[in-house]
């Protein structure tokens, strides 16, 4: 599966206690960044979203004032955990840290964080019958010189008949994106910056409960929830943040972190209004619809990775990495799959769809067997509304004219703003989220 290629238990050493790795791309790391810092005003961060909480975590680190304002009833964003279900706690957003290069990584490494080498076999679904290896290499959107076309469409140019439509629907899935969509090239010009490395882990524990324990607990109480951001005006010197409860929050500088897709939708208003250029660069970023269906069974009858199926294109074992007597499987549903799925209006319509599906790949197990199921629909969730970002047909220099700051006073951040190929990772929206107060004080000196 490419750089997320999903079992030996590992350990991270310990390397100390710096938070931002040696090896980050200069373009983010400052060495001296936050030597004599002269600042006293307040900074505005709008989500709680890992990009949020990091650049809150850092603040507070350096002294500098700060509030986040939070537009859900919890922090995380597009993380969260449950518990419950299974007997031990299940991700429902992110779940691996991909490579160990990244600013997360170090942070784990210092906290001696427990995880999981994840490598396993994959196999497909594919003409009626599971298999573990395919007639051609499905796996192509990595080469140079790809054309500016979807990964379906090249695919096809490139000789693959329908019968492989619902693997490629997978691997662009993995993407965060249907295959009608997502470009083949400037996918592989961001895979081009990937420098994080190729290994994923999974947590013992989960995800989310490593980024609330050791990034958001020590800032809790600068965090206000249940409060949506209307307007931002930048007019004056001081910045004015007015939520839709009509309160106004005052601050100097404001570090945006919402989803492309909310910014997309302007459902936030700026006065002065944002440049042309950034609105139209906000209109290039794919965010489609994304889906986790987590289904437990009474005995493991799947493969721990199957990719092809026509309702759901990616099924992963869940329990891989964890202490567990359960059997979880996650069906991973993106793009025009989830929307079909989420256009069935209920989650036992959901449930019953994939169960249909995995009964015909296995023969009317998963039905005998089936005990409960829990979905996450994100497509569904009125300050998310969507997957991850990614980048469609035509997307150019979207992404760095999305991330940059607008008259030294507004700054964006959020895995969709991250400019070094570490989009659609948690570790990517966090090194947004030091980049973007690397960028305001960078702006002080100036």
């Amino acid at each position: 599966m490419d750089r997320r290629q999903f079992i030996k238990q590992s350990t991270f050493l310990t390397l100390g206690g710096l938070l931002i790795p040696s090896t980050l791309l200069s373009s983010c790391r400052k060495e001296n960044l936050f030597e004599d810092i002269n600042f006293d005003g307040t900074v505005m961060i709008i989500g709680a979203g890992a990009a949020g909480l990091y650049a809150g975590y850092i603040l507070k680190s350096k002294g500098i004032d700060f509030k986040i304002l939070e537009a859900s009833n919890t922090i995380g964003g597009r993380m969260g955990k449950l518990n419950g279900f299974a007997d031990y706690t299940i991700d429902t957003g992110a779940q691996w840290l991909h490579g160990q290069n990244n600013i997360l990584a170090d942070l784990i490494k210092t906290k001696k964080v427990k995880t999981t080498l994840n490598e396993w076999e994959l196999s497909y679904w594919f003409n009626n019958q599971i298999v573990t290896s395919l007639p051609k290499d499905p796996f192509i959107f990595e080469e140079e010189n790809l054309p500016d076309v979807s990964f379906k469409d090249y695919a096809h140019q490139q000789g693959f008949g329908n019968e492989y439509d619902n693997i490629v629907e997978a691997i662009a899935g993995d993407q965060g994106a249907s295959a009608s969509l997502l470009s083949a090239y400037w996918n592989s010009k961001d895979e081009e910056n990937w420098v994080s490395g190729d290994e994923d882990f999974k947590f013992q524990k989960s995800y989310f409960e490593v980024i609330e324990e050791h990034i958001a607990q020590p800032i809790l109480d600068k965090i206000v929830l249940n409060t949506p951001v209307q307007s931002i005006d930048y007019s004056s010197d001081k910045i004015i943040v007015r939520d839709l409860n009509n309160v106004s929050h005052f601050a100097d500088k404001v570090i945006i972190t919402i989803p492309i897709s909310i910014l997309k939708l302007n459902e936030i208003s700026f006065n002065p209004i944002l440049p042309p250029e950034k609105t139209e660069a906000f209109t290039k970023f794919g965010m489609g619809p994304g889906m986790k269906v987590f289904l437990k069974f009474s005995s493991k009858f799947y493969a721990d990775v199957l990719y092809g199926g026509s309702i759901c294109g990616a099924y992963v074992n869940d329990t891989i990495g964890k202490l567990t007597s359960d059997n979880v499987l996650l069906a991973f549903v993106m793009g025009d799959q989830a929307a079909y799925l989420h256009s069935l209006g209920s989650d036992t319509a959901i449930t019953n769809a994939l169960l249909q599906e995995l009964d015909l790949i296995y023969s009317g197990q998963a039905t005998t067997s089936f005990i409960a199921s829990s979905v996450f629909d994100y497509t569904s969730k009125p300050f998310i509304k969507g997957a991850y970002g990614f980048s469609t047909i035509n997307m150019g220099n979207a992404r760095a004219i999305a991330s940059q700051p607008v008259d030294k006073k507004l700054y964006f951040a959020g895995e969709a703003m991250n400019i070094n190929g570490h989009h659609q990772t948690v570790h990517g929206a966090v090194e947004s989220g030091y980049k973007a107060i690397t960028d305001f004080l960078d702006d002080l000196k100036k």
